[in-house]
């Protein structure tokens, strides 16, 4: 688990093929203090494990599904990625929850300078719109940032100095491609809410007030005749 509070940058320094995937050799620019044979490093927001740790340097496998479904299978020796080491249970979560578990790439749609801030804007990848939310977290590259704008095709960031310095988005260029992780506690509630499917295919939700009240949320609860919605009152003392 990460949080998308990004330690440093590393250099692609080796890549070879390994049993259908890759190895790859990385030199981060920051030590790797008390480093564990095995750990988990994201790179990019991809975790993997890293072994033959010395000094600043160490290998990860790549797998062929990490290769096809990230932007690491069109990294090129000398280029540079994110790089933050696993969460400490006693860590401060300064991002948010991060798997490291890449859910799509996409293509950095527009940048725009605005001062000393740069705001980016991306295609919104498919399938994944309904967790990209206005004032939301979402992970680009590893590095957790919080949702400007969004509509169906687009989402926007806006980007401080400090993130583009210690990171690789101050490399970015208009196109390239990068690794997108979505809200991990959005997933987790739409899937424990489809409970069934309707007659269209679509997904069916439960959440309604007698669900609400059963399970803790304190409310009374009254339908709107005219509106058909519902709404809500604190319960008397």
């Amino acid at each position: 688990m990460f949080t998308g509070i990004i330690q440093g940058k590393g250099k692609l320094i080796e890549k070879r093929p390994s049993g259908g995937g890759m190895v790859f050799g990385v030199e981060a620019d920051f030590s790797l203090t008390d480093p564990a044979e095995g750990e988990s490093i994201a790179c990019n927001g991809v975790c993997l494990t890293a072994k033959k740790i010395a000094g600043r340097r160490f290998e990860v496998d790549v797998s062929p599904e990490s290769l096809s479904r990230t932007n690491l299978g069109a990294m090129a020796v000398g280029m540079n990625m994110n790089l933050e080491r696993a969460l400490r249970l006693s860590d401060r979560l300064g991002g948010h929850l991060v798997s490291g578990h890449v859910d799509a790439t996409t293509s950095v749609a527009e940048i725009r300078h605005e001062g000393d801030f740069v705001r980016f804007q991306f295609a919104v990848p498919k399938g994944l719109g309904r967790y990209i939310i206005e004032k939301g977290s979402i992970t680009i590259n590893g590095i957790s940032l919080t949702v400007n704008q969004c509509d169906d095709l687009t989402f926007a960031v806006a980007i401080i100095p400090h993130t583009l310095q210690v990171t690789t988005l101050g490399l970015l260029k208009q196109g390239d491609l990068v690794n997108i992780e979505v809200d991990l506690i959005g997933k987790y509630v739409e899937k424990l809410l489809q409970v069934k499917e309707k007659g269209d295919g679509s997904p069916a939700s439960r959440i309604n007030p007698a669900f609400l009240a059963e399970h803790g949320f304190f409310f009374f609860f009254w339908q709107l005749p005219a509106e058909r919605t519902w709404a809500h009152r604190e319960p008397p003392l």
